[in-house]
């Protein structure tokens, strides 16, 4: 194996990884009964058969596209042959991202509506409704006009800032193939979504970040292989958290009851868990033994391709059997009501029981991304704390608190009661809006994430980016220097609120969840941007002095309570056909619940605007302590030095005295 010629090196990954994953492929289908024919409307085997084949080979090189991209970013230099080379691999799995992704919208087509095939015009405009007029259409155009574009960026960028521009529209390429599958037909719609979405994205990287190893692997010296391996490794450790717990969430909906197991669909998901399993003992045993091999033994090639066989084995067959269990009907699919109510027909979910002081606390539908968010948060900002705490430097505590209660009130927000209730109550919609732009992110900006990341991730000294170069490169960068301007941030801050309820934004974060994930991340982001432009340790280019803070805030204030006495005084409903037809028979009605909202953005949204200026006024006077202070021991210094220099001459006019006198 050793002696083979980098290109075959270079081929034999792959292959691997492809020849698995279609045996797994088709043996599952073959068991679950996924290609088997049906009475009527039947597609033919070809079309059974060719669209999971082709859906799997578009998550394949989504893999090739986006995880190798991901991985480039942390383990290689950009401008040298190996990061060009990773570049070029990049755009051959966008090209057949883009090829593999059109014929599986056309074998969808085919499968839906099982049209005559022919070069005429009715079968042209069939597939052009087809592409247009349906959701499922859209997002196979969409996918596979986003995998051309990205096969020409890849392929003309070389330099890091663009190749980062360039990562984020592949993952968000990924996005509308997590809205398709058998989530649509489950009651937990939209948290069978997420989840899909979050496992397409992490396998993506995961099985990427391993195809690179194979296509850079000629080009390394031993020393740099084992620390490009090392480096991925960490990447895998992260992927293989957020696969396994999408994954199992996706499971649970899709299963329900440990009866299933025994099903077609439940063996085929054991085959994904065992194998799941695997690569998680494996990745422990080479990230504590392997990687210390390759940099000692002479023998690396042979370690390497230890890791690399195995691996992307065992990945294709997890890979096959997910590709087979798309296509398998689960066991026990939740059944829609016949006659669903108003708001089932608007949410997808029955209407929650009446909002009650307990339910405050009781009430959850965890949202799966904050959950993932939040977790990895503290995760690593506790694993930074410990890392300051081993070398012996302190940390404050009560940056710690901070941050720890940020995170769980982000989690209680979009899975708590808020979230639960939201859909249904404008005035809850006001609560999450009021605590994501301001509470939250007064508890994040005190945690002082930034200067936690530079004092504890450890510096790159080979011209490589890790965490902390990629962090301060992003909190330096142009872009960072616009928004975190003070007036600049708090025209976002302001702004939004205004721009989102009185605009159709606000519709389309009620009527698509990814419209509702949107909503969370810009509130959540420009509330952080507004509080970090004013307190905080983090490094910003630019603070206003402190009383032009408390002017802004001020402001801020004034412009809050206009916007909470603007809901109050609307005379018709925001979103009516929404909120209006709800068919709820508890609680207030929708008008005086809107005007409740009012009252709520004018209340809660002063409180953590006080005290952000309560805060500002006590920095101000330390700022005026520390001043004085600062001046009193220059003038003891100054003194200090006077009285030396004052006694100096004292000395030297006696030593002459005493010369003058012998």
């Amino acid at each position: 194996m050793l002696r083979l010629t980098p290109r075959a090196l270079r081929a034999a990954g792959p292959a691997i990884l492809v020849g698995t994953a279609l045996v797994a492929l088709l043996a599952g289908l073959a068991f679950g009964g996924g290609a088997a024919g049906l009475q009527l409307g039947d597609a033919g085997p070809f079309v059974r058969w060719g669209l999971p084949i082709a859906k799997l080979i578009v998550n394949l090189s989504a893999a090739g596209m986006v995880g190798v991209l991901v991985t480039a970013l942390f383990t290689l230099r950009a401008g040298e042959r190996e990061f060009d080379v990773v570049l070029d691999t990049a755009s051959i799995a966008a090209a057949v991202f883009t090829v593999a992704a059109g014929v599986t919208g056309f074998l969808t087509f085919v499968n839906v509506f099982n049209p005559t095939l022919d070069a005429g015009p009715v079968f042209g405009a069939q597939i052009g409704r087809f592409l247009v007029e349906t959701e499922v259409g859209r997002t196979w155009l969409i996918t596979t006009v986003a995998g051309a574009a990205l096969t020409v960026l890849t392929f003309a960028v070389r330099s890091w800032p663009a190749t980062l521009v360039v990562t984020a529209l592949a993952v968000a390429a990924l996005v509308p193939m997590g809205t398709q599958g058998h989530s649509g037909d489950d009651a937990f719609h939209h948290e069978a979504m997420m989840a899909l979405i979050l496992h397409i994205i992490g396998a993506a990287v995961w099985v990427g970040g391993l195809l690179l190893l194979v296509v850079v692997r000629p080009l390394l010296s031993r020393g740099r292989l084992a620390d490009v391996v090392a480096r991925y490794s960490s990447i895998a450790l992260a992927t293989f958290v957020l696969v396994a717990v999408s994954g199992t969430v996706r499971a649970a909906i899709g299963l329900q009851d440990w009866t299933a197991l025994l099903s077609p669909y439940g063996m085929i998901l054991a085959v994904k868990v065992v194998a799941l399993v695997a690569l998680g003992f494996f990745g422990v045993w080479y990230r504590a033994r392997l990687i210390g091999t390759m940099r000692t033994s002479d023998r690396v090639g042979r370690s390497f391709w230890t890791l690399v066989v195995f691996e992307l084995a065992v990945i294709g067959l997890a890979s096959g059997a997910a590709a087979a269990l798309a296509r398998t009907p689960p066991p026990n699919p939740t059944p829609l009501p016949v006659t669903p109510s108003p708001a089932e027909r608007l949410t997808g979910a029955p209407l929650p029981a009446e909002l009650t002081i307990d339910r405050w606390l009781t009430a959850w539908n965890i949202d799966l991304l904050w959950a993932v968010v939040a977790g990895f948060a503290v995760f690593f900002y506790l694993a930074g704390v410990w890392r300051l705490q081993r070398r012996g430097d302190a940390w404050p505590v009560h940056r710690t608190i901070m941050w720890v209660v940020g995170m769980v009130l982000l989690v209680w927000v979009t899975g708590g009661v808020v979230n639960v209730y939201q859909d249904y109550l404008f005035s809850m919609h006001m609560v999450g809006h009021m605590l994501l732009t301001m509470a939250i992110p007064v508890l994040l900006v005190a945690g002082a994430p930034v200067t936690l990341a530079a004092r504890t991730i450890r510096k790159r000294e080979d011209g490589t980016r890790g965490g902390r170069e990629w962090i301060l490169w992003a909190v330096h960068s142009p872009v960072a220097r616009i928004l975190t301007n003070p007036f600049v941030a708090a025209g976002l801050f302001i702004g939004s609120l205004w721009i989102f309820c009185y605009t159709d934004l606000f519709r389309w974060s009620l009527y698509d969840h990814l419209g509702h994930q949107w909503m969370v991340a810009h509130f959540l982001i420009t509330g952080y941007l507004f509080v970090l432009s004013l307190i905080g340790v983090d490094p910003v280019p630019y603070r206003l002095p402190y009383a032009g803070r408390l002017l802004l805030l001020i402001g801020i204030m004034a412009m809050h309570a206009f916007f909470g006495i603007a809901i109050m005084m609307q005379s018709g409903l925001l979103v009516a056909e929404w909120f209006g037809s709800m068919g709820r028979t508890w609680g207030a009605t929708p008008l005086e619940d809107q005007y409740t909202g009012g009252g709520i953005a004018w209340s809660i949204g002063e409180i953590p605007t006080l005290i952000l200026a309560i805060t500002v006024a006590i920095q101000w006077s330390r700022s005026d302590d520390r001043e004085t202070r600062r001046r009193d021991r220059h003038a003891d210094r100054t003194a200090e030095a006077e009285l030396q220099e004052y006694n100096a001459r004292l000395l030297e006019l006696a030593e002459r005295d005493a010369r003058h006198r012998g």
